[in-house]
């Protein structure tokens, strides 16, 4: 699939299909999550591959989102900010926040260019993850993805026009200065 088609049909899946997915397919995505830039080449993010149904229905309630009892497979990604705030001080979570939301859409994008679907769910109780999950003290969840298959037609979603988030050389400017061009020509 070209880059420009899987980004216009990824989006945030709610009803899922009773298939299950291939493991062996998410496992790519991991793959495809992992190619993102990083502050200083220093590796934060961890990801948990939940197939346990218990499991799964606990972070369900975790989350308040009924919708991922439908799943059999949850992505939690996870991240360690320690290294990056070593290295830049306070810019460190800043960087760790980056590189986490980088390698959630690289997975969204894979997932969807395999045939899959998901939502990036990042509201849950975070004590109620940790323990479910038996997070490390000092991780931190960034996202819990829920994986399946789509059914039913999604509306697209009305996004805004690139000339209401555009602006040139300074916030506010919607116009781009033409070039000079060189005398003589």
């Amino acid at each position: 699939m070209q880059l420009d088609r899987v980004i216009n049909k990824r989006k945030s899946v709610r009803k899922f299909s009773l298939r299950k997915p291939n493991w062996r397919k998410i496992i790519e995505a991991v793959d495809v999550a992992n190619e993102i830039p990083l502050a200083g080449n220093i590796h934060t993010i961890k990801f948990i591959l939940v197939d346990d149904e218990e499991k799964i229905n606990e972070l369900a309630r975790a989350a308040q989102q009924q919708f991922i009892k439908q799943v059999h497979y949850v992505v939690a990604v996870c991240s360690d900010y320690t290294q990056l705030k070593r290295s830049y001080d306070e810019r460190g979570e800043r960087y760790g926040k980056q590189q986490a939301g980088a390698a959630i859409e690289n997975f969204l994008l894979k997932i969807t260019d395999l045939g899959m679907a998901s939502c990036w769910v990042g509201a849950f109780s975070d004590e109620t993850v940790n323990r479910i999950l038996k997070i490390p003290e000092g991780m931190k969840v960034e996202a819990l993805l829920p994986i399946g298959y789509g059914t039913g037609k999604l509306k697209k979603k009305k996004k805004p026009s690139t000339d209401a988030v555009l602006y040139f050389n300074e916030y506010g400017n919607k116009f781009m200065k033409e070039l000079r061009k060189p005398e003589g020509v």
